[in-house]
């Protein structure tokens, strides 16, 4: 296969941007040039500098294009860096939506602006992706030619992701491995075990990543006196996240936004009992007490109950860990789907250069 060369727009600190490059790099025999914004996202005046770098980053980008000449542009987030790769001139382009909408938050200033945006890059792009079944919901609104949708995800590496019969554990050790932002949660699921602690429930719950919530969440377990079975670990790497996954029974995750985890999938392939919050980005994937359970948002109380459920239905979980396995090894094979998503961007390129 000839290699090509990709001109990647994004974040690539990003595990779903690590992944993506990566594929690319090793099943598609792609050279891959990144390029992202420098300014931090954090604070008020980040976020005016940040935006007065986006706003002539399209500069940067044409003239890398004409120095490094890429056959390809792909990028994240419709309404960011898709919306550069549309304005970069390179043709083919690719982007891929985040969320179920990329509009977020809803009650934003800049959500007319961000609309129009990503009108634009929906429109003016060759492939847009859209990494689950729910992402597909906010494209035809916007009345995108579907004919250049791709519903796949990038999928997980599966011989790091091993299963882990771990459902015979006597009590609860629970995990959670998303980023410590307002959006996902962790609140809630915090007071849920303090609802278990109450009970005299006994459980181990280990949190992982890092983010602007974590002193909050911390004090929280202190107030509620569960401080010492709440374990903070913080960001660690792709190559140790396996190993901790292994140690675990629960998977709980409670966003309130969602595009397509990967860290579910990753959860589902170790042998987790997925228990996740009842949104379309996670209905795809869960049907409730057939292969995980789906809690209602910001409700502690019904979330503590679903976990006692589950608790109780060990030979259940034992079903369903083993039957998730299979799906995720069908459904979300990294090796298999970026193979996959490699081909459908030769072609792309040579269809281009053939015109």
């Amino acid at each position: 296969m000839v290699q090509r060369k990709i001109l990647f727009l994004g974040e690539t600190y990003r595990a779903d941007a690590i992944t993506w490059i990566k594929g690319l790099r090793e099943l598609g025999s792609f050279e891959v040039i990144t390029w992202e914004l420098k300014t931090p996202s954090n604070g008020l005046l980040n976020r005016f500098s940040r935006i007065l770098e986006y706003a002539t980053a399209w500069r940067k980008i044409r003239k890398i294009a004409r120095l490094e000449k890429p056959d390809m542009v792909i990028a994240e987030r419709t309404t960011s860096y898709g919306f550069l790769a549309a304005l970069s001139g390179i043709k083919p382009a690719a982007i891929a939506q985040q969320g179920i909408s990329d509009l977020w938050p809803e009650n934003s200033l800049l959500y007319p602006l961000k609309r129009m945006i990503q009108s634009f890059a929906f429109h003016n792009v060759d492939l847009i992706h859209a990494w689950g079944p729910a992402m597909t919901v906010s494209m035809k609104k916007n009345k995108v030619d579907m004919s250049k949708v791709m519903v796949l995800p990038k999928g997980i590496d599966l011989t790091k992701f091993t299963f882990a019969k771990n459902q015979s554990q006597p009590k609860i050790h629970a995990i959670v491995t998303r980023s410590l932002l307002p959006e996902y949660r962790h609140s809630t699921i915090i007071k849920a075990f303090g609802l278990l602690q109450q009970q005299q429930i006994p459980f181990e719950l280990t949190i992982v990543g890092d983010g602007p919530m974590k002193e909050k969440l911390q004090r929280l377990t202190q107030n509620l006196d569960i401080h010492k079975n709440v374990h903070f670990v913080g960001r660690i790497s792709n190559e140790s996240l396996p190993k901790l996954l292994a140690k675990a029974n629960f998977y709980i995750s409670m966003p309130i936004t969602e595009g397509v985890s990967s860290s579910l999938f990753e959860a589902m392939a170790v042998g987790c009992y997925p228990i996740v919050s009842d949104i379309p980005g996670n209905q795809s994937w869960i049907s409730h007490r057939e292969n995980g359970q789906l809690v209602t948002v910001d409700q502690k109380e019904i979330l503590a109950q679903e976990i006692i459920w589950a608790l109780k239905n060990e030979e259940f979980r034992k079903q369903v860990v083993a039957k998730n396995r299979k799906f995720v090894e069908e459904k979300a094979n990294y090796t298999h789907n970026m193979k996959q998503i490699s081909e459908r961007y030769h072609q792309m390129i040579n269809h281009h250069q053939n015109q």
